[in-house]
């Protein structure tokens, strides 16, 4: 019980001010500017600041050299993710007209705006190597084939840009967890006001990431939201056979309890809010994707406290 408390008490931390976000875009603080400037403060700011003031307090050479290899556990678990989409498309007969917006939800979470809140809440900042090596094979899956298969649906054909892809995969974010790496390995240490710096701006991440999701919350359209057969396979893809199978192939590995905790949580979380952002650009499916983000979001604040408990027992 007292871990079931633990992970409630971790989820109203982050439910709060997800409350605090949505009312106060329900009494319009906000515009669609001001939506898209919270978005890119934290993922080009507040997020790698976060980053490199954590990785050059928290951790050193050992740790993270043991950390990286980990990589092909999120690897693994996201191409059978995509394979077995492929398989469930075929199977259930998902329209056509969001087969690959479909595919790129179920194998893909949100490891930002909701992965890294709800780990630190839980785990504490010793969670965030683990939470990155999640997030760096996430995010350059989401923007190499995810990305391929939302423009299959908008134009009919998925074109590769290459350079586009390099950018959106070496991101802010990702940037400054390699600038935090360097340092480490390099036994470089920051000047104190830099640090003193890096750790304000980076305290800004959790909460405006919350607020970010209680706007995008507050912008759909509550009566579009519905559960239908492509509705109920991404939440069972996302909540259950994403944790299931990371659970899978780190059960019996040596690698540290902490970090088999991260990966099946991170595996569990809502479907990407870059989702409907991508699929309004090439012309898919973009309500689909904005419906999937507000149920997986607010059914994951139950999901995480039972996973919480259920990881435990590793």
């Amino acid at each position: 019980m007292p871990v079931f408390f633990k992970a409630i008490t971790g989820v109203l931390v982050i439910l709060i001010m997800i409350v605090v976000g949505f009312l106060l875009a329900r009494n319009n603080w906000f515009d669609s500017k001001s939506t898209s400037l919270i978005a890119r403060l934290v993922t080009q700011i507040a997020l790698p600041a976060y980053m490199m003031a954590t990785i050059l307090e928290k951790f050193d050479t050992k740790t993270l050299l043991s950390t990286l290899p980990d990589l092909l556990f999120p690897v693994i678990s996201m191409f059978l993710l995509y394979i077995l989409s492929i398989v469930i498309v075929r199977l259930f007969k998902i329209p056509k007209s969001h087969s690959g917006l479909f595919q790129s939800m179920f194998a893909n979470s949100n490891t930002v705006f909701v992965g890294l809140p709800v780990n630190i809440a839980l785990f504490g900042k010793h969670s965030l190597p683990f939470v990155l090596v999640y997030y760096m094979a996430n995010t350059t899956f989401f923007w190499t084939l995810g990305v391929y298969l939302i423009q299959k649906d908008g134009r009919g054909e998925g074109k590769f840009d290459l350079a586009k892809t390099v950018k959106k995969v070496f991101s802010p974010p990702l940037l400054g967890f390699m600038v935090g790496v360097v340092l480490v390995l390099f036994h470089v240490s920051l000047p104190d006001f830099i640090m003193q710096d890096l750790t304000y701006v980076g305290s800004l991440t959790i909460p405006l990431s919350m607020f970010f999701i209680g706007i995008s919350v507050n912008s759909v359209n509550l009566t579009n939201v519905h559960f239908d057969r492509s509705n109920f396979l991404i939440l069972i893809g996302r909540f259950i056979l994403a944790p299931a199978l990371m659970a899978l192939l780190v059960g019996f590995t040596s690698m540290p309890l902490l970090m088999k905790q991260v990966f099946i949580l991170q595996a569990a979380m809502p479907v990407m809010t870059n989702a409907p952002v991508v699929s309004r650009l090439y012309g898919a499916d973009s309500e689909f994707a904005s419906v999937m983000v507000t149920e997986t979001t607010l059914l994951s604040l139950i999901v995480i406290p039972i996973l919480m408990v259920l990881v435990q027992n590793l």
